[in-house]
């Protein structure tokens, strides 16, 4: 038994179909009795959890930028370095074949993961050089004066700016689809604009999981409003493949993004899923070895997909750490965390609605375990400094969303953002430190 099956309960999850993994909704076992989850056991595989900062022991809550890394993945990414350095596909000496190993062996998890062909997984920096990928080589070869590429209002920074470089090249428009006051996708107003744009319009782009708000789209809906007038769907899967089992096949999309960092594995990896009709049609985003059938000065000719557009040495070392995370999350009762992380994000909006002059801000049906929120009185800036110094980590800023700041009449928030590894002591030391604040503002 591994160090991490030992960790949750071994009950089965008969019964949960989809729209649960989507709505967010908590998930019960056998009988309606929660499932057992041992946050203690988990936290004993994450080295970077047990530090104190100015003091205090460190609450991580900065889970939606990027998480801490299990020793799974620490050690895959070391025993790469002391035993298997070397490049991929070129070699044939004994490292080399190590490493090729190692990429592949990578390739083949996180096609196990989304439920795909591993010939359909594209490694990336991560979720932005993904949908640029997309931008570049699917949609801009489409594109003309008068076309439209679709986003909703809720959307990372790397889910508009790829769209807009694209569209401004061709002379095509970047529209935005509108969310309520909760933070709810128009389902109407994107049929409406769906059927509005007709063919020019090239490209659906929407976030599985709002980073900002923590709101969880309806995406197999809206793929489905979508195909209905013929428009490709593109998901950033950056927030949900830490917190929910992804099947591609289900959701229905056309492409499906996600990085490594954000679900326990290293920085600078990631990967696209594309159908494989779409990769074959698409050239490639950048020259150079290893991408290449053949080259000669009178002309190159591309390998087929995935390869053709992997120029360069890769992040080796980076893919196998993020099978690591993968296989490290596959270990785990997936429904067990999920109803963890909401009975977390429960709890802390509970805490923070209860103190006189906090105000969530997203407060979608469905959602995350993300939590935003303002002070009155108080930066969101000074929020997060003064927390820091309790040793609560969380973000503060626009957090890459400022048209969703907009959208809710902010120019920043505080956001808390759990993990598998977080607890309820964490969520009350949060809601303390924002209330020792307000004490040093005179709030």
């Amino acid at each position: 038994m591994s160090r991490t099956a030992k960790a949750v309960s071994t009950r089965s999850w008969e019964g949960a179909s989809l729209a649960h993994l989507e709505g967010g909704r908590g998930i019960e076992g056998e009988g309606g009795d929660p499932i057992a989850f041992d946050v203690e056991a988990v936290r004993e595989e994450f080295p970077g959890l047990h530090q104190e900062v100015h003091g205090h022991p460190l609450v991580y809550l900065d889970n939606a930028a990027t998480t801490q890394k299990p020793r799974a993945v620490i050690e895959a990414v070391t025993r790469f370095y002391e035993h298997d350095t070397s490049n991929i596909h070129r070699g044939v000496h004994t490292l080399a074949e190590r490493a090729t190993a190692t990429y592949e062996g990578a390739r083949r998890t996180v096609a196990r993961t989304l439920g795909i062909e591993p010939r359909e997984v594209v490694f990336t920096r991560g979720t932005t050089e993904a949908i640029n990928l997309v931008a570049r080589s699917f949609v801009r070869p489409r594109l003309s004066p008068g076309d439209e590429v679709i986003v909703t209002w809720l959307e990372h920074h790397a889910n508009i700016v790829p769209w807009q470089i694209v569209c401004g090249e061709a002379g095509a428009t970047v529209r935005a689809v509108p969310i309520d006051d909760r933070g709810v996708l128009d389902l109407d107003a994107l049929a409406e604009a769906l059927e509005r744009g007709g063919k020019r319009v090239r490209m659906l782009a929407v976030g599985h999981i709002s980073n900002a708000v923590g709101t969880v789209h309806p995406v197999r809906r809206i793929v489905e409003l979508a195909h209905a007038h013929g428009v490709p769907v593109t998901v950033d899967g950056a927030q949900a493949v830490p917190h929910m089992p992804v099947d591609v096949a289900a959701l229905g999309c056309d492409f499906y993004a996600f990085s490594g960092h954000k679900a326990y594995g290293p920085s600078g990896i990631g990967a696209l899923w594309g159908r494989a009709e779409h990769l074959e049609s698409m050239p490639p985003m950048q020259g150079g070895g290893d991408m290449i059938r053949s080259v000669s000065f009178d002309g190159t000719t591309f390998a087929d997909p995935p390869t053709r557009f992997e120029a360069g040495t890769p992040n080796i070392e980076g893919t196998a750490g993020l099978a690591a995370a993968l296989d490290f999350l596959d270990g785990l009762d997936r429904a067990a965390v999920q109803a963890h992380e909401e009975a977390l994000a429960a709890h802390a909006v509970e805490e923070l609605a209860a103190i006189p002059g906090v105000h969530l801000v997203g407060t979608a049906p469905e959602r995350a375990a993300i939590v935003s929120f303002v002070v009155d009185g108080i930066h969101a800036h000074d929020v997060g400094t003064i927390l820091d110094a309790r040793g609560v980590a969380i973000r503060a800023g626009h957090h890459c969303a400022q048209p969703a700041m907009r959208r809710f009449g902010v120019a920043a928030t505080a956001r808390a953002s759990f993990a598998l590894y977080n607890t309820h002591h964490e969520v009350e030391a949060l809601a303390a430190a924002v209330r020792h604040a307000q004490e040093m503002f005179g709030a």
